[in-house]
């Protein structure tokens, strides 16, 4: 039997290094490291102005040598996967930035240090301490992923993830596309007839690169571009090797102590963005195991750490997509090295101003598609339900962020404009904001807790209330911060849910049989 690709689904030699769908996968999977890795710089230096040759010199040649080593293990491990299970179809895990973190990184812990030191340096060694952190909870995380598998039902997680698909991954690229809907929309349309409907472009040119180079097209045809940004980026060029951190990592370490709070729930939150991101590979039909994966991040955030790189890596989402438009091992290993290559050279700045970032969004919008499609598609119809309540977390968290960020840009806070005004106004803030603090974790368990009520055992989902009510009783989810106590008002209501499911578990207990929806 013979795949997309046309090589055989069963090989001795495994997959092969490279296949014809490995190029759409590259330009995909590329394409969307490029983009977080621009955004997450951009913040950088044009949000709060932090100094380019801390940005450009030190802080982008250690973040991509860890993506790039990320990207080729992980093609080494599918490599090793596909031939211990004789398959010549196996996809390589993606890899790259953790994408809510590098908001968390400058907004949240850069800025506030340079606010009160006006010291650029130490705010930078902070963040280096506090990466410190999350490369060390999501290295014991590695372990402790196989039996979060065990015991959290993968609807919840698939759930989960594809909750985070829908409003971190897409939604900001959708509204990208309708700000320039000539350029975002022809591109998109590009991408979905390539991927979707799996229908060849001309001269079997991969969809990912039509739709760069139509989208690009579009934009300097139209003087969407500016050529003056060209030869500024050209003129900055300049070679740049990552370097060791002892210094900074000792001076950072020194005023951490305020940031570790927010630090440990946020390590929390990208171990199980990977270790759902590996469930997701299983069900697509790839079954890595789950702490050699999941090890992978852990040990790079803390080596981009100790070379002067304040983000976390992660274990990317879109295994799915990436799979289903032929991709296999070779879309990684290239995405790696030409990542390393393209950040030590000194042309991501260059990149950015030669390709409109509005024809790389659709790829984004593709794989939050493709996500979605799997939970549904891989979860029972009776725990649907389930999937629905997992998104709710993420789509509060989402709008939360948005309401901050346009209260902030109109010079005001929800602090100053007030949580009873806000709530008068349909809008309740307060709320929301406790649903989504720790998103992820929160839409496995309110899944976890439903599907077990779908299927009558009244008495798991009482055990999975009163864990739900522990993890927010010390804060890590739903409250801004741990501690003992931080989260009690919603730690009693889960304790509430458990009196009741409890209560079911022995009322008319003779109707405790599963009924198909």
């Amino acid at each position: 039997m013979t795949n997309k690709n046309g090589n055989n689904g069963a090989s001795a030699n495994g997959t092969p290094w490279w296949v014809k769908g490995d190029l759409n996968g590259f330009f995909g999977l590329f394409s969307n490291s490029l983009t977080n890795f621009l955004a997450a710089i951009g913040l950088l230096v044009f949000a709060i102005d932090m100094p380019k040759e801390i940005v450009y010199g030190r802080i982008v040649p250690a973040a991509a040598l860890s993506i790039g080593l990320g990207n080729l293990i992980l093609a080494w491990q599918a490599k090793q996967l596909s031939i211990k299970e004789k398959k010549g179809d196996v996809t390589a895990l993606p890899y790259g930035l953790s994408v809510p973190h590098y908001f968390v990184v400058a907004f949240a812990v850069i800025l506030p240090v340079h606010l009160q030191t006006n010291d650029w340096n130490l705010a930078w060694s902070v963040a280096l301490a506090w990466n410190i952190v999350q490369g060390l909870i999501m290295t014991i995380g590695a372990f402790v992923g196989p039996y979060i598998k065990k015991y959290i039902p993968r609807a919840a997680m698939l759930g989960s993830l594809a909750g985070l698909a829908i409003t971190y991954i897409a939604m900001n690229p959708m509204g990208e596309i309708f700000t320039t809907p000539y350029i975002g929309l022809t591109t998109l349309a590009i991408v979905v007839v390539g991927w979707l409907a799996n229908k060849k472009m001309p001269g079997n040119i991969p969809a990912g690169l039509v739709a760069i180079i139509v989208g690009s097209t579009l934009a300097w045809g139209t003087g969407y571009m500016d050529i003056g940004a060209v030869k500024e980026a050209a003129s900055g060029f300049s070679l740049a090797f990552p370097k060791l951190a002892v210094g900074n990592l000792a001076e950072g370490f020194a005023y951490l102590s305020p940031f570790l709070a927010a630090a440990i729930p946020l390590a929390i939150y990208d171990f199980l963005e990977s270790l759902d991101n590996v469930e997701s590979a299983e069900v697509a039909g790839d079954h890595y195991d789950t702490t050699k994966a999941m090890l992978i991040p852990g040990v790079l955030t803390l080596l981009a750490a100790c070379l002067e790189s304040p983000y976390p890596t992660i274990i990317y989402i879109g295994h799915p997509g990436w799979k289903a438009t032929g991709a296999r091992v070779g879309y990684a290993w290239l995405t790696g090295g030409v990542m390393i290559i393209v950040a030590l050279l000194g042309l991501l700045p260059l990149v950015l101003t030669l390709i409109p970032l509005v024809a790389l969004l659709p790829i984004l919008v593709y794989i939050s598609m493709v996500i979605g499609a799997q939970a549904f598609s891989s979860t029972e119809k009776r725990h649907i339900p389930a999937l629905i309540i997992a998104f709710m977390p993420f789509i509060a968290s989402y709008v939360v962020t948005q309401v901050n960020n346009a209260l902030g840009a109109a010079g005001t806070s929800a602090a100053k404009v007030g949580i009873e005004a806000l709530t008068s106004s349909g809008i309740p803030y307060e709320g929301w904001k406790i649903l989504g603090s720790g998103d992820i974790l929160v839409g496995m368990m309110l899944a976890t807790i439903v599907i077990f009520v779908i299927d009558k055992k009244f008495k798991i989902s009482a055990v999975y209330s009163l864990i739900t009510a522990a993890l927010s009783f010390f804060g890590i989810i739903h409250a801004s911060e741990i501690g003992f106590g931080t989260g009690g008002m919603v730690s009693l209501g889960y304790v509430a849910m458990a009196v009741i499911f409890m209560i079911m578990e022995y009322y008319r207990k003779e109707e405790n049989v599963i009924t198909e929806i």
